[in-house]
C-alpha cells in the first residue's frame, strides 16, 4: 500500500469513528450533509479524499468542532504525496519523463525555480543527456539515455502551445554550474538566451549579491493553483493542500523581487558564457 493510500485510509477510520461516537448512522450523517450515502462510504473507506470544506462540516455534524484541526492535519498528511526516486526511475528516467509530459498537459501556467541547474523545460539535448547520465550513474540505475532526452524534447513542445504560460526564476550559480562539457554549457546558455523574449515565456535570474527577503531552500515547480513538486536526493514531494500551495507562492513572490528579467537578465546569461573557456 502506498503511504499516500495509507494516510486516506487512517483519516477514513477516523471520521467513521467520530460518526460511531456520535450515534449516527452512515445514512443519518449524509442525510445531514446533504451528500449522497455514497460519499460518506467512500471517505470512511479511504476511496475518496476529503476536502477542507468536508472535514469542516462533518466535525460539525458529529458535535465536534474542537476535532477539526486534527482531522485538517491528517488531510494535509494525505495531500503530502512521497513519490520516491527508487520506485519511479527503476526502469530509467524515460517513465518519469512520460509522467512530467501528463502534467504539462494538464497545466496552464507553470512557475520553475531552480538554483543549481537549467530547468528541464529549456534543456538542450545535449545538456539533458549530461544530466541524465550523471543521474543514471549517481542513482545505479540503467541509463535510458537517449528514450529519456528524445522524451525531455517532446515535452517541449508545450513551450509553444496556445493558452500555456511558463515563469522560469534561476538562481545565477545555475548559470556557472556544470555537469557537462564547456561547449555544452555554452550551447545551453545560448539557447537559454534566445528564450529572453519568448511569446509565453518569462525567465528571470537572481544576480548573485542579491538582497533576498527569504534564501532560497531547494527548487520547486508549481503547476497552476494544483500542486508544488520539490525534487530531493531520494523523493519526490506533490504537494497539493491549501496552505502548502500559499507558502510556496508566497516564496515564488519573494524570490521574484530580486529577480532581473529581459535585457539584464541576457546580460547575465552573456557574462557567463563568456566566462567558459572554450579554447
Amino acid at each position: 500500500m502506498s503511504d499516500f493510500q495509507e494516510a486516506r485510509q487512517i483519516l477514513g477510520a477516523r471520521l467513521s469513528e467520530l460518526r460511531a461516537e456520535a450515534s449516527l448512522e452512515g445514512k443519518a450523517i449524509a442525510a445531514k450533509l446533504g451528500w449522497q450515502p455514497s460519499k460518506v462510504s467512500r471517505l470512511q473507506n479511504g476511496k475518496q479524499t476529503a476536502t477542507a470544506s468536508d472535514i469542516t462540516v462533518w466535525a460539525a455534524a458529529v458535535g465536534r468542532p474542537d476535532v477539526e484541526p486534527e482531522l485538517q492535519g491528517l488531510r494535509a498528511g494525505v495531500e503530502l504525496k512521497h513519490r520516491t526516486w527508487r520506485r519511479q526511475l527503476a526502469g530509467g528516467h524515460a517513465e518519469r519523463q512520460k509522467l512530467a509530459i501528463r502534467e504539462t498537459e494538464a497545466t496552464r501556467l507553470i512557475r520553475a525555480f531552480e538554483v543549481a541547474r537549467i530547468p528541464g523545460l529549456l534543456q538542450t539535448p545535449a545538456y539533458a543527456r549530461a544530466i541524465f547520465e550523471s543521474n543514471a550513474a549517481f542513482r545505479e540505475i540503467p541509463a535510458t539515455t537517449e528514450k529519456a532526452v528524445a522524451t525531455r524534447m517532446r515535452r517541449q513542445e508545450a513551450l509553444y502551445e496556445p493558452g500555456k504560460s511558463f515563469r522560469f526564476l534561476l538562481c545565477e550559480a545555475a548559470l556557472y554550474h556544470r555537469s557537462c562539457a564547456n561547449d555544452v554549457m555554452a550551447a545551453q546558455l545560448d539557447r537559454l538566451y534566445g528564450v529572453v523574449g519568448m511569446p509565453q515565456v518569462e525567465l528571470a535570474v537572481i544576480p548573485f549579491g542579491a538582497e533576498l527577503r527569504r534564501t532560497p531552500a531547494h527548487s520547486f515547480w508549481i503547476y497552476d493553483r494544483r500542486q508544488v513538486i520539490v525534487e530531493t536526493i531520494t523523493e519526490e514531494l506533490w504537494l497539493s493542500a491549501d496552505d502548502d500551495l500559499r507558502l510556496y507562492e508566497r516564496a515564488w513572490d519573494w524570490l521574484v523581487e530580486s529577480a532581473e528579467q529581459g535585457p539584464i537578465a541576457r546580460h547575465l546569461i552573456g557574462r557567463a558564457r563568456a566566462s567558459l573557456d572554450l579554447s
